[in-house]
């Protein structure tokens, strides 16, 4: 694993602890565990999740006043998560899914809420948290969902049912977007924050993925379920609208993401390259393979920088959609292709499970679909053209 490239990256002392810390895990921890995680399938690695919060990883993204690590800004974020993408792409996007959840808090939520529901997500015993968007039927198009939410005493009832939803049924606490006015698209989203434990609240079972494995999904059905008024976050209707800031900033995050497990299969082909001989000399010496490289590691290049402009907008306080969904676009393309390359340079070692890359080919998939596919970045970005 290298290190990043610091003269690009003037860093504080604090930056460069946590980014060491990262690096650390994802060396000494994640990747000595990483393939065990894949072949289980459906098991969620628990040890992985208590080192990490035990040191502060699970929510050195949450504001100190909540008792996180305080790095709120969306670039150190994108460092960290880089580091620990290249240990593992499911296991370093699992670690920090509370961020995921902690954003429509802070976006929508009081001080109530936000002293409530986040200030648990910090410390040894920090619970795994979801956030519930995508139905059967609603995907790309997150304002046709059709979960309803209907006023009654004391607050609503919720029903419907949601797919693919990251650590379902694992989790303790649940972000749920559902509809109180049905005839209004994205106006009538609204937004509830629910526990594990709510009566008419049942998962289905874990689903079976092509890759990152560390985070199991499943169904969530309601039928009937109570939700307390004081539950909802914002006001009836604010559940799209204030979120959908959050996914420039989810979108970013996911673009390191992808950036990580791209430099990894760089780094593990360009290593392979150098040792592997065929027609008498090492494989990087033969041009097809070493122009293959070089495409690589520009590729990795162009989507770290795509990645930190975006942050680095998105911390300015400036309109970085455009920008956010380049980043994702450009990243999650990259991690395909990087990918695949490396599998290509391995040849058929490449395609066995006696090595990793063929395992980051398969995660690596994955970042072209969530948080909005490869399509729905183009359609942004043509948006503000």
């Amino acid at each position: 694993m290298s290190d990043l490239p610091a003269e690009l990256v003037p860093l504080r002392p604090e930056q460069h602890d946590v980014v060491d810390l990262a690096r650390a895990f994802a060396r000494e921890e994640i990747r000595p565990r990483a393939r065990a995680v894949d072949e289980a399938d459906v098991e969620t690695p628990w040890d992985l999740w208590r080192k990490a919060a035990t040191v502060g990883i699970t929510g050195f993204m949450l504001p100190k006043e909540y008792g996180g690590g305080g790095f709120t800004d969306v670039f150190t974020q994108c460092l960290v998560q880089e580091e620990l993408c290249v240990g593992d792409l499911g296991i370093g996007n699992l670690l920090c899914s509370n961020g995921f959840f902690a954003d429509p808090v802070l976006e929508l939520g009081t001080e109530e809420q936000k002293q409530q529901w986040l200030t648990p997500l910090t410390g040894p015993g920090t619970p795994m948290t979801a956030l519930a968007t995508t139905e059967p039927g609603a995907g790309s198009d997150a304002a046709s969902i059709v979960t309803t939410a209907h006023r009654t005493a004391g607050g609503y009832r919720l029903g419907g049912q949601k797919a693919w939803i990251s650590n379902a049924g694992e989790s303790e606490q649940y972000v749920v977007f559902a509809k109180t006015d049905p005839t209004r698209r994205s106006r009538g989203v609204s937004a509830f924050l629910l526990r594990r434990g709510t009566d008419g609240m049942t998962f289905g079972e874990p689903m079976r993925k092509m890759g990152q494995r560390a985070i199991v999904c499943r169904e969530i059905f309601f039928e009937d379920a109570f939700v307390p008024e004081e539950h909802r976050l914002g006001a009836e209707g604010e559940g799209f609208h204030g979120p959908m800031r959050t996914f420039d900033v989810s979108r970013t995050v996911l673009g390191a993401a992808a950036t990580g497990v791209a430099r990894s299969a760089y780094e593990y082909a360009r290593d392979y390259a150098r040792e592997r001989r065929e027609f008498g000399k090492p494989i990087i010496e033969h041009q097809a393979v070493a122009f293959r490289l070089a495409d690589m590691r520009t590729r990795v290049e162009q989507a770290r920088l795509m990645t930190w402009r975006a942050a680095r907008r998105l911390d300015a306080g400036l309109d970085a959609t455009a920008e956010a969904a380049m980043a994702k676009l450009t990243a999650s393309e990259t991690a395909a292709y990087c990918t695949w390359a490396a599998v290509q340079t391995l040849g058929g070692w490449g395609y066995s499970r006696e090595f990793p890359v063929e395992q980051w080919m398969r995660d690596a998939k994955l970042e072209e679909i969530e948080e909005g596919t490869s399509d729905i970045m183009r359609l942004l970005i043509a948006r503000s053209l």
